[in-house]
């Protein structure tokens, strides 16, 4: 028992003794810290820092994170997320800039996580929100000059925001890109990643190195081949190819422009805008080459040119299913899966949480309220008019049909 006391006693002072001055405005200063109840935004407040549970994730997952505050208050904005893999609890997180210049979240309970740490003590150092998104540590010298220490821009998540690079640092051989979410829910990483090929000057979509989808060169309009040029209009892209990187970012040229600059890779493999989609990877089969899309194999024997999964709602009757329990199943290897297999005509996920799969071997669902109904994916035969045609199936579009 009075072993337990002191414990308690033991973390009552280190609680208390922690504590420090709560941050201002933009900035973290040495000896400042910033809570689950505080925000630093950027000077101008189109972005802020704080602890904050993921919008999308049912499993109520908590991480420090940099939303857009064009959209703060709908919290469906996160632009940039830490350590997905690590789920923090915010009940005592704290971040914390000491007078050495180490950045890092502590905790009541748990070991401290170091975001930045020096091998020798910095001091006098400042941790800013910048208008650009950016969340960067940075060096005070008495002549007025800074040294950046650490930035989040060279830690993206799974959106680019312009400034934002995508490539290699030659200097340090970091690479720079995006990687989309485990599944729709799950924020850990996924299987699809946007990266910056310098050598053919494309940007690709890749699921586990395997290049799905290329944007196609920049022609002579300075618009990528593969990329509708409606929706790449508002943008200028800058292309970095020197001894220290090989970079690609992109601007807007309307400094008025109204909407959220924002480019996001799905779970499905979707990269998409707010102008509209720039490239899909979910179209992509393994055989076709349109839109984008990259061959790696041929089409199954069963399989038909132009032959698609289509998202559908309804209740598959589950007489004529098997079931992949594995939580290390999602969506693209269940699609994959049933495209293989020939006796596989539809699927869906098997957790709430998007992982595991049921197989359905022929087409038959059963007619339920609305409220009852399940998302699930059904081949859909080629149209005589457009037999190459590959329709988007993931948050695009939901037909609701009841086969029989």
């Amino acid at each position: 028992m009075m072993k337990q006391v002191v414990w308690i006693y033991y973390l009552w002072v280190w609680w208390s003794t922690s504590i420090c001055v709560e941050a201002r405005n933009d900035s973290l200063k040495a000896g400042e810290r910033l809570d689950a109840n505080s925000t630093l935004c950027s000077k101008h407040g189109r972005y802020c820092l704080l602890f904050q549970d993921t919008v999308n994730s049912e499993d109520n997952y908590n991480y420090l994170v940099i939303v857009s505050k064009r959209n703060f208050s709908d919290r469906g904005s996160e632009i940039w997320m830490y350590d997905r893999n690590q789920p923090i609890d915010i009940s005592s997180a704290v971040l914390s800039l000491n007078k050495s210049g180490v950045l890092k979240i502590e905790f009541q309970y748990r070991k401290e996580i170091i975001i930045y740490s020096s091998p020798q003590p910095i001091n006098n150092t400042v941790a800013t929100m910048l208008d650009t998104g950016n969340f960067v540590l940075e060096q005070l010298h008495p002549n007025g000059t800074k040294s950046l220490l650490w930035q989040s821009f060279d830690y993206p998540s799974y959106t680019l925001v312009p400034m934002m690079k995508l490539g290699v640092n030659r200097k340090t051989g970091h690479n720079w890109s995006l990687v989309s979410w485990l599944t729709h829910s799950l924020p850990t990483l996924g299987e699809f990643s946007l990266e910056w090929e310098p050598k053919e000057g494309e940007l690709n979509i890749k699921k586990h190195g395997k290049v799905y989808w290329k944007s196609g060169k920049l022609g002579n309009n300075r618009l990528f081949d593969n990329i509708p040029a409606n929706v790449q209009q508002n943008y200028q892209y800058v292309i970095i190819s020197n001894n220290d990187e090989d970079s690609f970012s992109f601007e807007i040229k309307d400094r008025n422009y109204k909407m959220s600059p924002e480019w996001s890779i799905s779970s499905t493999g979707r990269l998409s805008s707010s102008e509209g989609e720039l490239g899909n990877a979910d179209v992509c089969y393994g055989y076709n080459s349109d839109r984008g899309c990259q061959k790696w194999e041929d089409i199954p024997t069963c399989r038909k040119p132009g032959e698609v999964f289509e998202r559908k709602m309804g209740r598959p009757n589950t007489d004529y299913a098997f079931f992949q329990d594995n939580v290390s199943y999602v969506y693209n290897d269940c699609k994959l899966s049933c495209w293989r297999n020939c006796g596989c005509h539809g699927f869906r996920k098997y957790y709430g949480n998007g992982t595991g799969c049921i197989f359905y071997s022929w087409n038959s669902t059963q007619d339920v309220d609305w409220e009852d109904d399940f998302k699930f994916y059904i081949l859909k035969k080629p149209t005589k008019s457009a037999p190459s045609h590959h329709a988007p199936i993931g948050d695009d579009k939901v037909v609701r049909q009841t086969i029989v």
